[in-house]
């Protein structure tokens, strides 16, 4: 039987991968709805390829490029903004939804694919972290069930099959480390853009590229882990293992420890989201245990990574805090890369962000946006008073 999906991001880095499977595999795959951003040359190639039902894009602006000159020759249809974005998530015929947006703008469609009833394979980091409590609700309540795609979650979630989930002690999460975690902290204020874009094991886009070089991704995947495994942030670790072979292990009430392993290949997880509870016969390169020259593990330096305490302390104060967070992240982020923001200002931002804010619980997904909105327009004033200046935390 062929498992119909709508793909939220096809143009980034995940959707781009997951594309390349379904085409591998367009024997059980059928792609019927396409959402993307401005990356129109992109999503007509895909468009051309795939022939989805459904398309949306950032705004109305791209749907005329995209539609300028009869394009695409058969029936489609053209959406755009927040409203096309959730109509490609809840199409009738779709099976799955892939969320692979970067960025708080995949919350709204995964919510309301959750509320239509889909299955959802989940790369959108930012849905859980910004919404957690509400996310899960939602599945619960609609039966549907969340499968991880990060390489992170997806071996957790693959080592704790067949467990007793009572004798579970914690969760270890590996990082990369990206590519300054021996760095020495005075060269952390001239890091430039060019180097911070260089990972050294995972090909990815540019903000999750920054975001695993601050470390950030790890505080935002320790909040992921809450929610889906249903762990207190203390039993969660962080561990930086720089081979990436070992992709996170779960330790158990005995001190039995099972890991996940395998080659950094992003198309190991997304296969298996895919095709749960199957495997797929990937052509990849399979991991050489007898050339591993060692498996090494070290404590993330908290005042070398100020990114990482800030989501840490954020996933510990709960409630709107790591929706500050998310969004101060983003906004500072965006800046660094236009080269507006130094990089230690990246954390500056954030935190001066949060210390502005007064935490409470959300009482849905309104009073998340707003939270979110107020959060990008205080990190935005920031770097617009003090931008270049910011050289590190206070």
């Amino acid at each position: 039987m062929v498992k119909t999906l709508s793909l939220l991001g096809s143009t980034g880095s995940i959707g781009v991968q997951v594309l390349k499977l379904v085409k591998q595999f367009e024997n059980q795959f059928r792609i019927i709805g396409l959402a993307a951003g401005k990356n129109i040359g992109l999503l007509r190639k895909q468009i051309l390829h795939f022939k989805p039902q459904a398309v949306s894009v950032a705004s109305e602006k791209e749907a005329v490029d995209l539609t300028s000159d009869g394009f695409p020759g058969f029936p489609l249809k053209v959406l755009w903004g927040h409203e096309g974005h959730q109509e490609v998530a809840t199409l009738k015929e779709a099976d799955m939804v892939v969320s692979a947006m970067v960025g708080a703008v995949g919350l709204r469609p995964t919510l309301a694919a959750i509320k239509a009833k889909k299955t959802i394979a989940l790369a959108n980091k930012e849905p859980l972290v910004m919404a957690g409590a509400l996310i899960m609700e939602e599945a619960r309540k609609h039966g549907v069930t969340i499968l991880p795609v990060d390489s992170e979650h997806s071996a957790i979630f693959q080592v704790l099959q067949g467990q007793h989930r009572g004798g579970l002690k914690r969760i270890i999460i590996t990082a990369s480390g990206g590519p300054f975690w021996d760095s020495p902290k005075e060269d952390m204020g001239r890091i430039t853009g060019q180097e911070a874009l260089n990972h050294p094991r995972w090909k990815m886009g540019p903000k999750i590229t920054i975001d695993s070089s601050t470390l950030m991704n790890k505080g935002l995947e320790a909040m992921e882990a809450q929610w889906l495994f249903g762990v207190s942030l203390d039993q969660v670790d962080i561990y930086i293992h720089p081979q990436s072979i070992i992709h996170s292990m779960v330790e158990y009430q005995d001190g039995s420890i099972l890991a996940q392993m395998g080659n950094p290949d992003m198309s190991i997880p997304i296969a298996y989201a895919l095709s749960y509870p199957r495997r797929l016969p990937l052509k990849q390169g399979f991991l050489d245990l007898i050339s591993l020259t060692g498996l090494t593990f070290y404590l993330p330096d908290l005042e070398r990574f100020p990114c990482l305490r800030l989501a840490l302390e954020a996933g510990r104060i709960g409630g709107s805090m790591p929706v500050v967070l998310n969004a101060a992240n983003e906004v500072a982020v965006s800046s660094f890369l236009n080269g507006t923001l130094p990089y230690q200002g990246i954390s500056v931002v954030i935190e001066e962000t949060m210390r502005n804010h007064e935490h409470f619980i959300p009482a849905g997904l309104e009073e998340i946006l707003t939270v979110d909105n107020w959060a990008r327009k205080q990190a935005s004033s920031w770097i617009a008073k003090y931008g270049p200046g910011l050289k590190g935390n206070k």
